[in-house]
């Protein structure tokens, strides 16, 4: 697995996953607000497999 998340996308997707977890915890939103995990994990590991599978890559060139 190679990066393919750049610092802004990672900041972002982390951020959207947190808020949505916080809003399913405080009952908020329902149980669906769970989904955030998946923007959370891609944020932490700096992976997208729909990225690769697109050709997309938004961190820089090594």
């Amino acid at each position: 697995m190679k990066a393919n998340l750049g610092t802004i996308d990672r900041s972002l997707r982390i951020a959207v996953g947190l808020l949505l977890i916080g809003l399913s915890l405080s009952g908020v939103i329902g149980l669906w607000g769970w989904i955030g995990l998946v923007p959370l994990a891609t944020g932490v590991f700096s992976f997208c497999p729909v990225y690769t599978l697109l050709g997309i890559r938004t961190c820089k060139r090594s």
